[in-house]
């Protein structure tokens, strides 16, 4: 089970409080953010090289690097898998904040380029990467074919099932969340995490390992902004309809546009915008 709140000391001031404290001590609870180091490598003997370090939440760990592989084009399916364990790491205490991935025989080894740095934070899923290019990975699926159809009410409804189900934002206020829904609104799946790319790997690793790809015919929504990054990881898991209750970029529009996904954006009571293939939303 993954750490994914911790209690810490705060002040907690209050200028309109009822009993003219204005300040009190006690006790909230955070959400934790911890590395988790990927490593990758064929079976046999010795130990996997690092290939990626993410600042994540803990749990659902073995989703994450696996939907982190998939996104990135490194493996194309469950297949591509021998095994993937959380490892002990160097920390004392253990913190299982390793997780070491066999692929598959015959399946190629990544290689890293000094250029393209998969250090990433929580907030960024591709910034150290050296350009667009680099990152246009293109996906297995036609996604552009997809003949779902979604209503407009049934989109208005997801973000408060989404937010419902968010069992660690209650308590902490400061996750971000992927879900992935189907055509009439039931919540398939949701995960959790502070980085908004962690979260919807997390989702796309579970769909792998449940090998569910491509995801032809569902809704993915997250909670936050969508990004080039997150368009990217909706195009490599095979999803036609990416939505959000917050803005999207540019690059986010366009890519989706390339892409054949439905993007829609601002998703807020009963108002929403749709950036890209709009036809699949119907009235």
């Amino acid at each position: 089970m993954g750490r994914a709140t911790d209690r810490r000391g705060v002040l907690r001031i209050d200028l309109d409080a009822a009993d003219g404290r204005t300040s009190v001590r006690r006790r909230d609870t955070l959400a934790v953010e911890e590395p988790l180091e990927i490593r990758v490598g064929p079976p046999g003997p010795g130990q996997r090289r690092p290939l990626a370090v993410t600042m994540r939440t803990p749990g659902d760990d073995l989703d994450l690097a696996i939907g982190f592989l998939l996104t990135e084009g490194l493996i194309r399916s469950a297949d591509d898998v021998h095994t993937a364990q959380l490892c002990a790491g160097a920390e004392t205490p253990n913190t299982y904040n390793v997780v070491d991935v066999v692929l598959a025989p015959g399946v190629p080894e990544p290689t890293t380029d000094p250029a393209r740095n998969f250090y990433t934070t929580s907030s960024c899923g591709v910034c150290g990467k050296a350009s667009i290019d680099a990152v246009r990975t293109r996906s297995l699926f036609a996604v552009a074919d997809d003949p779902l159809r979604v209503p407009a009410a049934v989109l208005a409804d997801l973000p408060e099932r989404l937010r419902a189900a968010q069992r660690a934002f209650d308590r902490t206020g400061g996750l971000h969340a992927a879900g992935l829904f189907t055509a009439d609104g039931e919540l398939v799946v949701l995960r959790e995490d502070v980085g908004r790319h962690n979260a919807v790997d997390k989702v796309v690793g579970w769909a792998v390992r449940e090998r569910r790809l491509p995801l032809a015919g569902h809704v993915l929504l997250v909670s936050g902004r969508v990004s080039f990054e997150l368009t990217q990881k909706a195009w490599m898991a095979g999803v036609p309809l990416l939505a959000a209750v917050s803005a999207p970029s540019t690059l986010a529009a366009d890519l989706a546009a390339e892409a054949g996904i439905t993007l829609v954006g601002f998703l807020r009571g009963r108002t929403m915008n749709v950036y890209a293939h709009p036809e699949r939303v119907t009235s």
